[in-house]
């Protein structure tokens, strides 16, 4: 029996709808362990020695551990307990965490990490956030956040993740306050603490960061503030627009 010809064998295949081609798609670079600056804040790879005690006393100001109560860690009972956590959890490359260091002391007041880095299909999460009662509705806090979704987009990374406990009502509103658009739940996710966790996903992906980037220049740019520090225009008013409707 001779052979189908190509043309005749592929037309009986159904039709099946298929995404967009990512044309020149290689993996990402995986982010460099260096310092990233900004005007109010500077992210720099972490090292116990350097930035534990700054962030210990920093931490300490959460007298009631509010900040501890969705990580799967924490609160630290003392100084040598919480470097040892740094020495074994902090130091890696996936996460790859960053004290936030403010520009105008020169003291580490907060964490943040890249984490569940895939460079083959060009997502990274943010995540890791422990901010202090010191950078706790700060611009730094802000800067922080828009200096990691530009170093991750400027490697070319097509996602940035925001993932959550779903009843972490303070870390959903600044998901959605930085411009994250909201995904869906993942039901009984995991267990944390001993108690069961849901986990509420957001993103931004590569083309919604150009906007996205100058509304965080808007916000940041000193302008906006008045002389007692009073914002001109809320950054959320200017994210608003650009977030996405995805479920």
């Amino acid at each position: 029996m001779p052979p189908i010809p190509a043309t005749t064998a592929n037309s009986a295949i159904p039709q099946q709808p298929l995404g967009d081609e990512v044309p020149g798609w290689t993996p990402r670079p995986r982010p460099a362990r260096e310092a990233i600056a900004g005007r109010y804040c500077r992210l720099e790879p972490v090292e116990p020695g350097r930035h534990g005690p700054e962030l210990f006393a920093a931490q300490a100001l959460d007298w009631a551990g509010a900040g501890w109560a969705y990580l799967p860690y924490g609160p630290f009972a003392d100084l040598p307990g919480y470097l040892e956590w740094m020495a074994s959890t902090c130091l890696g490359t996936d996460p790859l965490f960053f004290a936030v260091v403010d520009q105008a002391t020169g003291r580490a007041t907060g964490l943040a990490s890249y984490l569940r880095i895939a460079p083959e299909a060009g997502s990274i999460e943010i995540g890791h956030l422990y901010f202090s009662p010191l950078l706790q509705r700060s611009r730094a806090a802000t800067e922080a956040i828009g200096l990691l979704l530009r170093e991750a987009f400027a490697l070319g990374y097509r996602r940035v993740e925001w993932k959550c406990n779903a009843l972490n009502a303070a870390s959903r509103r600044a998901a959605e306050r930085f411009g994250f658009s909201f995904e869906g739940l993942f039901r009984q996710a995991t267990v944390v603490k001993g108690r069961n966790r849901d986990t509420a996903w957001y993103s931004v992906i590569d083309r919604e960061w150009p906007p996205l980037q100058a509304a965080f220049d808007a916000w940041l740019d000193p302008a906006n503030f008045a002389a007692d520090g009073t914002q001109q225009r809320a950054l959320s008013a200017l994210t608003a627009p650009l977030r996405k409707q995805v479920v």
